[in-house]
């Protein structure tokens, strides 16, 4: 079986979201011997520009052939013409759609013909949201495979995206509560699909010098993890820990670790440590109080089933479907929906070594018997060759 990926970016240096969960299960996948993987995308890295950082050309990636092409980056004046647009996605006009998903950038049509040319048995499309996929799907029609990593933003009801939806061969979702909210959109009931989310393997990293790394020191802590920017919820959370620390002085730190493109307020309590690397991540997640995901927006959150795995209670935001559901489905987090509720979880969580075990031990079981990789990608591939039959 041949399988092509196609999507914005891809890379060593492409951290976090969809693009990271397809380079994972690429990766695995390529890894058996009947399966070839190919993957067609562009030279960018950086998701707010789509700037060209890697050179145009084929490599060979962890046993996945990589193929990039140049692509225009995000127009100057998208975020005007988003706000606008976005205001009413629904009544959209169709001209007004195209117009904005080009500037939203990236637009490459080398990557679109050769996803046209592509001799791949199934083509997989993540995510839903940009130019590759929903060019990209027109053309392949049946063999496509859409991947959509959808959360319930505005763009989601823009009208241009129910051919995107529609039109495929079948739909893999993260979680359950990413197939309510699509099958709430678009009528994809019977289409091919499978609830499928991410495998979690955990790696070494030791606390100590994780915390040295980062320049924590011997102070409890609580992490939050991936990228530090305002629509992922890391200002909103800097702006409740200093709350929480007037009203709860002490020792308690905050832990930003990730790449930084909005850096939250200076706070003597709150520590930006930008990107780490895998032995620091995995360091500073076994030595946390708690793992924090305040992003809104998430179509999986693997970091809740990475602190898991480390030995780490979650604190989450319930307006993420995706990230709450893994809370309640295991009993392994709690989450908040304003400051007060947020007040009470962390000092719940802080306040009791039982109640952290009790938790952790609860998500690591529901993340071991549900995430592994093995099972995963079998379970898949049956998925998969049911489509080819």
């Amino acid at each position: 079986m041949k399988l092509a990926f196609v999507l914005p970016r891809y890379g060593d240096e492409v951290v976090g979201g969809a693009e990271l969960a397809a380079r994972m299960l690429a990766e695995r996948l390529a890894s058996r011997d009947d399966i070839d993987v190919e993957v067609l995308t562009t030279c960018a890295v950086d998701s707010r520009t789509w700037a060209s950082e890697y050179p145009a050309g084929d490599e060979m990636l962890r046993g996945v052939t990589v193929s990039r092409f140049p692509a225009s980056g995000r127009a100057p004046d998208f975020e005007r013409v988003s706000a606008a647009l976005l205001a009413r996605p629904e009544i959209a006009p169709a001209a007004e759609e195209a117009r904005w998903l080009e500037l939203q950038g990236p637009v490459s049509p080398a990557l679109i013909d050769a996803v046209r040319a592509s001799d791949a048995d199934l083509i997989e499309f993540t995510p839903y949201l940009f130019h590759p996929t929903v060019c990209g799907t027109a053309v392949v029609g049946d063999r496509a495979v859409l991947h959509p990593a959808a959360h319930d933003e505005p763009p989601l009801r823009l009208p241009m995206y129910r051919a995107a939806f529609t039109g495929v061969r079948a739909l893999v979702f993260y979680t359950h509560a990413e197939q309510r909210l699509v099958w709430s959109r678009f009528p994809v009931a019977r289409t091919p699909q499978i609830v499928l989310g991410l495998g979690v393997e955990s790696q070494p990293g030791e606390p100590d010098a994780a915390r040295s790394g980062v320049g924590v020191g011997d102070r409890p802590y609580i992490l939050a993890l991936g990228r530090v920017e305002g629509a992922k919820g890391t200002n909103a959370l800097a702006h409740a820990f200093a709350k929480y620390k007037e009203r709860h002085p002490g020792s308690l730190a905050l832990v930003y670790a990730g790449p930084v493109a909005d850096a939250p307020p200076a706070h003597p309590d709150i520590v930006v440590a930008g990107r780490v690397d895998d032995a620091t991540k995995w360091g500073l997640l076994r030595g946390a109080i708690a793992l924090v995901s305040p992003s809104p927006f998430e179509s999986f959150g693997l970091v809740i089933l990475e602190a898991w795995v480390a030995g780490v209670p979650v604190i989450t935001n319930a307006s993420s479907a995706a990230t709450r559901e893994h809370c309640e489905r295991s009993g392994g987090g709690l989450w908040f929906r304003d400051y007060e509720e947020f007040e009470v979880a962390l000092t719940r969580v802080v306040g009791s070594a039982d109640l952290r075990a009790e938790l952790a031990v609860a998500g690591e079981r529901y993340t071991r018997t549900r995430f592994t990789w093995p099972a995963l990608v079998d379970r898949y591939l049956v998925f998969l060759k049911s489509l080819l039959r």
